[in-house]
C-alpha cells in the first residue's frame, strides 16, 4: 500500500542548464564528505580511463569535470612527480572540495581551474591525454565540449570518457529510483538534456566524438563492481545526501515520510550488501579516441 500518495508531484520537469550547476553547488559539500568512498566505488572506471588513456609517468593529463577530487587524484598518482594533472570543474564549490582533498593527500602535483568544458582556459596541445569520469552527460552542449577538449590535447593524444550505461544494468541507480518513484512523479527523461543516462545508448557519444574530429575511435562496455566496505544504512546516506534532486524531493516530506522511504530503499538494496558490505554489479561506457 503507498503510505505517503499525497506527495506525488509533477515539479521535477527536465532541470535547466543553471538548475543542474545549482544542485552540483549545493551537493559539493556532500560529495568531499563522502569522497574516500566514492572514491572505492569508482576505482575500476578511473583504472580503466587511465589504462584506455595509455597514461604514463610524466603524463601532463586533464581531467575535465573532475568534481570533489576524482579521478585527478589517483591519475596524479600515476604520472607522478614528473608528471602533472590540472582538475578542472564549472563548480567553483566542487574545485574548492577537491582543492581541500588534494592538501588532505599531500598530493602536490595537480593544479585546479573553475571553467566550463566548452570554454577550456588552455592553450592548444597542451596536454598528454584528456579524461572526463562521469561528466559528459551533464554538458550543456557536448559536441563543443568534446571538440574543446579535442583542440587542447596533443597530437596523437588520447581522450578518455566514462559515461553510465543502460539504468536497468545498474541496480545502483534504478533500485532507489524504482523506491521513491512509488511516491513522486517524475516524467521519462529526455535524452536530449543532460542527464545520468543520456548517452547510454551504444554509439551515441562514439558518434559525438568522431563529429568532434576524433580518430580512432572505439566503445566498450566495462562491467564491474560498485563495491566499498559500507552498510545499507551508510549507503542511503551518501546516496540521499550526494544526489541533489534526491535531497529536494526527500526535504518535501515531512520526517515520518521520509525514515519510510529510508527503510524501505535500505531493504530494497539488501540483497546487494553481502557480509554487510556494498557490492552492486554496474555496467558503463567507455569511448576513448585520438586527436589526429
Amino acid at each position: 500500500m503507498k503510505a505517503i500518495s499525497n506527495v506525488k508531484s509533477n515539479s521535477h520537469a527536465q532541470l535547466s542548464d543553471n538548475e543542474v550547476l545549482r544542485e552540483w553547488r549545493e551537493s559539493a559539500f556532500y560529495w568531499q564528505k563522502h569522497i574516500s568512498t566514492i572514491r572505492m566505488m569508482f576505482a575500476p572506471v578511473t583504472e580503466a580511463l587511465i589504462d584506455e588513456a595509455r597514461i604514463v609517468e610524466g603524463f601532463s593529463v586533464l581531467d575535465v569535470a573532475g568534481g570533489s577530487g576524482e579521478p585527478s587524484l589517483t591519475i596524479a598518482e600515476t604520472v607522478g612527480p614528473t608528471g602533472s594533472v590540472t582538475a578542472t570543474d564549472a563548480v567553483a564549490e566542487m574545485v574548492d572540495a577537491a582543492k581541500t582533498e588534494a592538501q588532505r593527500r599531500g598530493t602536490t602535483n595537480v593544479a585546479f581551474r573553475q571553467c566550463a568544458a566548452d570554454s577550456l582556459p588552455f592553450e592548444s596541445e597542451s596536454f598528454d591525454a584528456v579524461v572526463c569520469r562521469l561528466g559528459v552527460m551533464f554538458f550543456p552542449d557536448p559536441l563543443a565540449a568534446l571538440r574543446e577538449m579535442l583542440r587542447v590535447t596533443k597530437n596523437g593524444g588520447a581522450m578518455a570518457l566514462a559515461v553510465w550505461d543502460k539504468s536497468e544494468l545498474n541496480p545502483f541507480s534504478y533500485v532507489i529510483t524504482n523506491v521513491v518513484g512509488r511516491y513522486f512523479d517524475s516524467p521519462p527523461p529526455d535524452p536530449s538534456v543532460p542527464g545520468a543516462f543520456r548517452f547510454a545508448e551504444p554509439g551515441v557519444l562514439a558518434g559525438l566524438l568522431k563529429d568532434a574530429g576524433a580518430t580512432e575511435v572505439k566503445e566498450q562496455s566495462l562491467k564491474f563492481h560498485i563495491a566499498a566496505p559500507i552498510s545499507p544504512k551508510e549507503f542511503w546516506e551518501m546516496r540521499s545526501e550526494t544526489s541533489g534532486t534526491l535531497r529536494e524531493k526527500l526535504a518535501k516530506l515531512s520526517p515520518e515520510q521520509a525514515d519510510l522511504i529510508a527503510q524501505e530503499a535500505k531493504e530494497a538494496v539488501r540483497e546487494f550488501f553481502p557480509n554487510n558490505q556494498m557490492s552492486f554489479p554496474a555496467q558503463m561506457i567507455i569511448v576513448t579516441g585520438r586527436k589526429p
